[in-house]
């Protein structure tokens, strides 16, 4: 199938739900447990809910996304329990794919390169968003960065990286941070780049475009957002199982225009086997 023809198809499903539940709206009772449902879920999946209808039936979204356990999300603490079992290793990082890392190191240095240099971002200091054990900012933003900033949510991530997989690179992190990305608010003016790999897919749309509004004021003069994630083929997909949102990239750029960033570049990471989900790369500001 065509990008063109994809692209058609996914408008085309969109609008047709976005009639639907228009309608929805305008006929349902307003007290009804149906319209609470859809209306929590089209605050946090503003796009990426009506897609996920097609599989998911309404009432079994909603206790994935939006009930409370333990004081948190369902949809985040179903993320956190799946990434207790994950090693701290790049086969951990990787899943079944470790054979493809170099390749994706390789192409996100090249986008990179784009927007690093005189009359661009600077090579200040990055900050490492849902950072692992540091393969990105080891293979990719250490070279490049004078000083790192790491964040994820998982510390036996963060204490592997800096006490064996970092190596001597880890003298030159300023700041380890145990966070979860939906509630971290990073300091203004400090980054001249900002690298989200494979993190955005663990949150919602409503904090995806939080986190960009906040990230957007963090950066420096001529500093970037990169985003580098799975994007669907079409529409998107839900899993369950670690809370990943696969979104189309029209969802994505969707959401980083209401977050109110200008987007500079698109790029589809090349030289991944046809199995893997396409991965595409986003730089804006």
């Amino acid at each position: 199938m065509s990008e063109s023809t994809d692209i058609m198809e996914f408008s085309g499903t969109h609008q047709a739900f976005r009639n639907r539940w228009a309608k929805t709206d305008d006929n349902m009772c307003r007290h009804s447990m149906s319209l609470h449902l859809h209306t929590i879920l089209r605050k946090e999946f503003f796009a990426s809910y009506l897609y996920m209808l097609e599989q998911t039936p309404l009432v079994k979204l909603y206790p994935v996304t939006c009930e409370y356990i333990k004081g948190e999300k369902q949809f985040y603490y179903r993320a956190q329990n799946f990434y207790k079992g994950i090693p701290a290793s790049e086969e951990g990082m990787m899943g079944d794919f470790v054979e493809i890392s170099e390749v994706d190191l390789e192409g996100s240095r090249q986008f990179l390169k784009k927007f690093v240099g005189p009359g661009k971002a600077g090579s200040r200091r990055a900050l490492d968003c849902g950072c692992g054990i540091g393969r990105v900012s080891k293979g990719v933003l250490f070279p490049v960065f004078e000083s790192m900033e790491m964040l994820d949510m998982m510390e036996d991530f963060i204490l592997h990286a800096h006490q064996r997989y970092l190596g001597d690179y880890a003298d030159r992190v300023e700041s380890y941070y145990v966070y979860n990305l939906q509630d971290f608010i990073p300091p203004p003016n400090r980054y001249d780049v900002i690298w989200m790999q494979w993190v955005a897919c663990h949150l919602t749309d409503k904090d995806v475009m939080q986190f960009l509004r906040r990230a957007k004021e963090s950066l420096r003069p001529n500093g970037v957002i990169i985003i580098k994630d799975n994007m669907a083929r079409q529409g998107c997909r839900l899993d369950p199982v670690d809370s990943s949102i696969i979104r189309h990239l029209d969802i994505m750029k969707n959401i980083i225009q209401k977050a109110g960033l200008t987007i500079l570049d698109v790029e589809k990471q090349e030289g991944f086997p046809e199995v893997v989900v396409p991965v595409w790369m986003i730089a804006m500001h």
